[in-house]
């Protein structure tokens, strides 16, 4: 199949310029807070609380992205021009470093509500997978994180990597990450749940698709395969994300409902 050449331009009116990367971020931060007013009630936040709190995350994803690509990715390009960072349009961000970022954010709101952080995390949790496929959707469009090699019937022929058909691995992530992650985070978070449910099955969703999505995407060309010829930094990154969600679900099986909704 080819692959469907989209623009990735989505708007350009003179020296205005929007991708649809770009736009995929406004979805992704818009859904959330529109989400977030929807439950509300869950801790007995305002409106403003949930604007304030997306504000926090969606600074905390920009940062952390871009840092955490820094140091995961680019540490070498970062040492040698510390200035690099600020070329956000060279590189990219990382979702890993983004999630540290959004668990800062989720630290400092915490501290100002006077609120325990698992219970910021539970809430924040069924929130993000609308933008995670967003941003996939957006990798999709730009061509990024292209597939190995593949004779499936729906591998895509991607224009800039020659006449091969590969994975459509951004589209995998799309699916698993964003639609699939997110059913089931808002199924379960539509009654009462025990602290740290809804945090674990995120941590444990996100690593266990993306290790197996690692194993049909491209390697970063200037990293390859970390060790045994076929482990990715990917790879690498999820497993701490496997391990902390099953260590919080073992954890959430001797916790309550959070306090307002055991209340209800």
């Amino acid at each position: 199949m080819e692959y469907p050449v989209i623009d990735p331009i989505a708007v350009a009116i003179g020296p205005l310029v929007i991708h649809w990367y770009g736009l995929m971020y406004v979805v992704g931060f818009l859904s959330a807070w529109w989400l977030g007013r929807l439950r509300a009630d869950y801790l007995d936040l305002s409106k403003e609380d949930i604007s304030d709190l997306i504000f926090y995350s969606a600074i905390g994803v920009i940062a952390g992205g871009r840092v955490g690509y820094a140091i995961f990715y680019g540490m070498e390009q970062w040492l040698s021009n510390p200035l690099w960072i600020f070329q956000v349009w060279d590189g990219g961000m990382s979702f890993h470093g983004g999630l540290l970022g959004v668990a800062a954010a989720a630290v400092i709101f915490a501290r100002k509500k006077r609120l325990a952080f698992i219970d910021i995390a539970d809430f924040i949790a069924p929130l993000v997978p609308i933008g995670l496929g967003a941003g996939r959707l957006g990798n999709f469009i730009n061509q990024e994180l292209p597939g190995r090699v593949s004779d499936a019937p729906w591998a895509l022929i991607f224009p800039q990597l020659g006449p091969e058909p590969r994975h459509p691995s951004a589209l995998y992530e799309l699916m698993l990450e964003g639609v699939v992650l997110f059913g089931l985070l808002y199924w379960l978070a539509r009654k009462p749940t025990r602290r740290g449910l809804l945090s674990g099955i995120f941590l444990l969703g996100y690593g266990i698709f993306r290790f197996a999505v690692e194993f049909v995407r491209m390697p970063d060309a200037h990293l390859g395969f970390i060790a045994f010829g076929w482990v990715t930094m990917g790879h690498l990154l999820t497993v701490p994300m496997i391990l902390g969600g099953v260590g919080l679900l073992l954890w959430s099986r001797h916790q309550s409902v959070a306090n307002n909704q055991e209340a209800k």
